[in-house]
């Protein structure tokens, strides 16, 4: 009955979605399909996005699970893997590993361990898509043949065969590794990785920092150090920065006595990239440097979160539970009473540790990391003032009022010229859930009344496009 029910909201959204399909290409879209197809786990029941949430931006969705186990549990009831799931979103710029003989350094590739290294895909994100299928701890398929079997008779195999013209279901290995191409593309895509936090805005000069938050930045990439690892710079043609350099390091965090995986396991200390470079002949020799070093997460959506109670967990096992936590721990990790770290080698000792930080420096980077989130909306009078000035011939979708609302709001736009238009709304999942208007409108300040009276509490999203524009802003229904 779930794969029946499933394969119907495939085929329903396929068919449905629209302009929110239409932002995304025929291989991306194919990605989305198989990113949240939660009949591709044996049994079924998991799917990438069980640990991989859009709202949270694309990590862990449950804060029970966060403030307690923090590793998921996977297919198989009981189950459990032995790290934080790290975001999805952000990470498909990480180049093909490599050891960069100046800094001493492995760079690149995917997974805490680096083991997604790329070098036989040249991807090292279609690598990483590749693991969880056959992960017992995840979604426990009993080979490739089997994951292919359920993409070739599921309701996208159609635009499978679309995206991978001539596909040989019986070749295995191609197919797989197109499946995982697939996955790869939608998590590289602008859907996943949309550029729309507030920091994003304020490099392109739509809108200012606050006090803080500009005490916060200042800090962030001087006496915090933290722009040591996660940069903030945009790249020589304005690229915007991913916020980390996507090498390994050992900040000395404690192991995590809630992770079940230690329970099964008690003497597991948690290896990181040395565990990986001791598999790998040409670098075994460099596994004991590594010993302890975990990726360098991207910090963009590190505070995202569905509502202000959502607890999220920070560090490769998910040790801290808030943003002041771990950076109180970067700032005193030396100087203060701290449980001991999981592994004492190789720790840096040069960015974090005894950084004197005050408390109230520790909270401008908080306030600071906060601005990463994507999703934010502009105020009114800042957009505004940013069309007038830089761009008075687009668009402008303001903010719903009243936002939170229970069960109706209203949503104003502004149209320079004459043109035909769509607004709809989308749940966080990415389905179209009603269409306010499709249809010519002519210039000049619109409002549109939405009544969600049929629809449960939570962030909704609604997306204006008119011609070659699209505008897209959240809102909360609290009943």
């Amino acid at each position: 009955m779930r794969t029946s029910r499933f394969l119907l909201f495939l085929v329903a959204a396929f068919l449905t979605a629209g302009t929110l399909l239409a932002q995304l290409s025929p291989k991306e879209q194919l990605g989305k399909f198989i990113f949240f197809d939660n009949t591709l786990s044996s049994p079924t029941g998991q799917s990438c996005a069980s640990c991989h949430a859009p709202q949270v931006g694309f990590t862990g969705p449950s804060s029970i699970v966060n403030n307690t186990t923090v590793v998921y549990e996977g297919a198989v009831t009981g189950v459990f893997g032995n790290r934080k799931p790290p975001t999805a979103a952000y990470g498909g710029s990480s180049p093909v590993m490599y050891f960069d003989t100046k800094s001493h350094l492995f760079i690149g590739g995917m997974f805490w361990d680096g083991r997604a290294t790329g070098w036989e895909l040249g991807d090292p994100l279609s690598e990483q898509a590749r693991g969880p299928f056959l992960n017992p701890r995840e979604q426990n398929n009993p080979s490739a043949a089997a994951v292919v079997y359920k993409v070739q008779t599921s309701a996208y195999s159609g635009l499978f065969m679309t995206v991978y013209p001539g596909t040989n279901w019986s070749d295995i290995t191609t197919t797989y590794n197109n499946i995982a191409g697939a996955i790869s593309a939608y998590e590289k895509s602008s859907e996943v990785n949309p550029f729309t936090s507030k920091y994003d805005y304020y490099l392109k000069g739509m809108v200012k920092l606050s006090k803080d938050e500009q005490k916060g930045l200042s800090l962030f990439k001087g006496k915090g150090k933290c722009d040591k690892c996660h940069l903030s710079k945009q790249g020589p043609k304005g690229q915007p920065p991913m916020f980390t350099d996507f090498t390994y390091d050992n900040l000395g965090i404690p192991k995590n006595p809630q992770n079940p995986f230690y329970i099964e396991f008690p003497n597991w200390v948690d290896p990181g990239l040395g565990g990986f470079l001791q598999t790998v002949s040409q670098y075994s020799q460099y596994a004991a440097e590594n010993y302890g070093k975990h990726k360098v997460p991207t910090l963009r959506n590190v505070d995202l979160r569905p509502d202000p109670a959502f607890i999220k967990a920070y560090g490769h096992n998910g040790f801290f539970k808030s943003l002041k936590d771990i950076v109180h721990f970067y700032n005193t990790r030396d100087v203060e009473e701290w449980p001991v770290p999981e592994v004492a080698a190789n720790m840096n000792t040069a960015e974090l540790g005894n950084l004197k930080l005050t408390d109230a420096d520790e909270d401008a980077i908080v306030a600071f990391l906060k601005t990463l989130s994507d999703g934010y909306v502009i105020e009114n009078s800042a957009y505004s003032r940013y069309m007038d000035e830089e761009n008075d011939s687009k668009p402008v979708l303001m903010q719903n009022a009243p936002n939170p609302f229970n069960p109706t709001t209203i949503i104003r736009f502004e149209l320079p010229e004459a043109g035909f238009v769509t607004l709809k709304v989308y749940n966080t999942l990415g389905q179209e859930v009603s269409v306010l208007l499709n249809r010519y409108e002519s210039a000049g300040l619109k409002s549109v009344v939405f009544n969600a009276g049929s629809l449960p509490s939570g962030i909704y999203f609604y997306r204006l496009q008119s011609g070659n524009t699209i505008l897209q802003n959240k809102m909360l229904l609290l009943k």
